[in-house]
C-alpha cells in the first residue's frame, strides 16, 4: 500500500515537471498541487464523517429507531474493541451498507433499509464486520488521500492542456512538446488506475477482516452475491427521489459503499473501484480454508 502512495506521489511529481516544462518552474506547480491536496487532506481528516452523512443523505439513529441495525453494529465493536460507531440508516430497497470517518474514535457506519429485509442475521453481521474493518484499518481517510491526489494531479494536467490549447505557456525547450502532451494525457490517467487500485485492495482486506472477526467468511460470501444481485435489479441511480428522500445518495461516494450501488458502474473490473463480486467470494473460500470453515 506504500508503494501505491509513493507511485501517486511520484506521478504528481512528474505532472508538476511536465507543467514546468511550458508554464514555469516545475517546483511551483509542484508545490501547488502538494499544498491543495494537504489542504483537502486536511478537511476529509477531521470532518470526513459529517460529510459523508450528508452527500449520502443518511440518517443518524438511536437504538430506539432501529434495534435490530444498532445492536447489531454494538455487537460487531465489542468483537473489534473498538468504541461504538454512530449508526446511520438510508431508506432504500437496495441493500448496502459503508462506513466513514477518520479511525475508530470517530466512525459511522451506514445501511440501507433494503439489507434488513435480505439478509439474515449471520449475514448482517459479516457485512457489519467487514465495515467495521474499514474503521480499524482507517481506509477511509487513506482512500480520501488517495483521491485527493489523483484528483490534482487530472486538475493540473487538465488546466495545462487547456491552457496551452488556447496559446498559454511557452515551450522553451522545443523537444519536449512529446513528452509534455504525453505526461498530461497518461499521468493522469495512470493516477486513476493506481487509486482504484487502492480501493479494491482495501475491499479485499475489509472481506478477510470481516471474516475473520465475525467468523463468517461464508455469511459475507453469502451477502455479498445477494448484495450485487439486488444492485443490479435497483441500482441507486444518483439522482433526486430514487433513494427514498428528496435526493439520492452523490455519485462520488461509489468506493465507500461495500458493493458499488450507482447505476452505469463499469463492467470492466480494472476500471471499477470495486473488486468483482465472484473474485472476493473466492477470496473468502481460501480464507474459509484456512479457518476450516466452509464456503459455497
Amino acid at each position: 500500500m506504500t508503494a501505491l502512495f509513493l507511485v501517486l506521489t511520484g506521478l504528481l511529481m512528474l505532472v508538476g515537471y511536465a507543467v514546468g516544462l511550458y508554464f514555469g518552474d516545475p517546483l511551483v506547480f509542484m508545490g501547488l498541487g502538494l499544498v491543495l491536496a494537504g489542504g483537502i487532506n486536511f478537511v476529509s481528516y477531521y470532518w470526513s464523517d459529517t460529510i459523508v452523512v450528508k452527500m449520502t443523505k443518511a440518517k443518524i439513529i438511536q437504538e430506539s429507531d432501529n434495534p435490530v441495525l444498532f445492536n447489531a453494529v454494538q455487537s460487531v465493536a465489542l468483537k473489534a474493541g473498538i468504541p461504538m460507531p454512530r449508526v446511520g440508516i438510508i431508506d432504500s430497497q437496495q441493500p448496502n451498507a459503508f462506513a466513514t470517518g477518520r479511525g475508530p474514535e470517530k466512525s459511522v457506519v451506514v445501511a440501507t433499509t433494503g439489507i434488513l429485509s435480505t439478509l439474515n442475521a449471520g449475514e448482517l453481521e459479516a457485512v457489519i464486520g467487514h465495515e467495521v474493518g474499514h474503521v480499524v484499518r482507517r481506509d477511509v481517510f487513506m482512500s480520501s488521500v488517495a483521491a485527493t491526489i489523483a484528483g490534482v494531479i487530472s486538475f493540473i494536467g487538465n488546466i495545462a492542456l487547456w491552457s496551452t490549447m488556447f496559446g498559454g505557456g511557452n515551450n522553451r525547450n522545443g523537444g519536449n512538446a512529446l513528452f509534455f502532451v504525453a505526461a498530461l494525457v497518461l499521468v493522469p490517467l495512470g493516477a486513476t488506475f493506481v487509486r482504484l487500485g487502492i480501493s479494491r485492495s482495501f475491499e479485499y482486506s475489509a472481506d478477510e477482516y470481516g471474516a475473520k472477526l465475525t467468523q463468517n467468511p461464508a455469511g459475507l460470501a453469502s451477502a455479498l452475491e445477494k448484495i450485487t444481485a439486488k444492485a443490479k435489479l435497483k441500482p441507486i441511480s444518483g439522482k433526486p427521489g430514487t433513494a427514498g428522500s428528496a435526493s439520492g445518495p452523490s455519485p462520488a461516494t461509489s468506493s465507500l459503499w461495500i458493493v458499488n450501488p450507482f447505476s452505469g458502474s463499469s463492467l470492466v473490473e480494472l476500471f471499477s473501484t470495486h473488486p468483482s463480486t465472484p473474485h472476493r467470494v473466492e477470496r473468502l473460500r481460501k480464507i474459509g480454508q484456512e479457518m476450516g470453515v466452509a464456503v459455497y
